[in-house]
């Protein structure tokens, strides 16, 4: 099995604090492939995102991560149960759930292992949700800048694993009959150029680079950004792509 990386711990708070979350239509849509709504799994939680809202239609959910540090940042609920766990050898019992996820962390895990800890633990027909976003954007000025500071300024920096979401996870293996949303998702939400400067900090490329050159690229970038940005405390719609890999488990 291959070694556990956690590249997420050091800047838990601004991981909680600056990144975006999934609409509810995607959810639903999601949601609505689950016939029976008793149990589920939400593997490599961080700071508890998604498992919060599933909460809200599961009797329990458990949440794993292997950051001890991420999950301190979890909002807790009374049907959600937290777990420093790696996916792919968790302790749940065989047939436990009707509905498993994955939200932008299945780049990072050992597939192979953690399919089979999936086929394990889910229930007959259960589902298995996977999903990802990809690079922002704002408009074609900045749009440009970022692309460059994505591609070229940082883009040594990124673990190797990061081309699964530049591929939009189809360079991953999913050994499950593929069920398709009905549209494209995407995140639309609204960010000032502080908040944006944030989300970048909480890149894992952008720690990287800080550790081996002692400085910040996000200093530069945001202020090209703001060249381009009209009121500085002005906030801009900032948009996601969503990309999806969902199937059923049948056994």
């Amino acid at each position: 099995m291959k070694k556990t990386i956690d590249l997420f711990s050091a800047q838990a708070k601004l991981y909680k604090k600056y990144r975006p979350h999934y609409p509810g239509e995607f959810y639903n849509e999601i949601l609505g492939l689950v016939k029976n709504r008793s149990c589920c799994w939400d593997c490599g939680t961080g700071n508890g995102q998604v498992a919060q809202y599933m909460a809200g239609h599961f009797k329990k959910v458990y949440a794993t991560d292997i950051s001890e540090t991420q999950l301190k940042q979890a909002e807790q609920r009374p049907n959600i149960v937290y777990k420093k766990e790696r996916s792919e050898a968790t302790s749940f019992e065989d047939n436990s759930f009707n509905l498993i996820t994955v939200a932008q962390a299945i780049h990072w895990f050992d597939f192979k292992p953690f399919y089979r800890e999936v086929r394990r633990t889910a229930k007959n027909n259960g589902v298995i949700a996977i999903w990802g976003y990809g690079l922002l954007t704002i408009d074609n000025s900045c749009d440009e800048i970022i692309e460059h500071f994505y591609r070229e300024t940082i883009g040594p920096y990124w673990n190797e694993q990061r081309r699964h979401i530049d591929s939009k996870y189809e360079t991953i293996d999913f050994p499950f009959d593929e069920i398709k949303l009905s549209k494209p998702y995407q995140i639309e939400t609204q960010m000032n150029l502080s908040q944006l400067e944030g989300y970048f900090n909480s890149w894992s490329s952008v720690q990287n680079y800080k550790k081996k050159n002692k400085e910040n690229p996000v200093d530069d970038l945001i202020k090209e950004l703001r060249k381009y940005w009209g009121n500085q405390s002005s906030a801009k719609t900032i948009t996601f792509p969503i990309f999806t890999k969902i199937g059923m488990v049948e056994k």
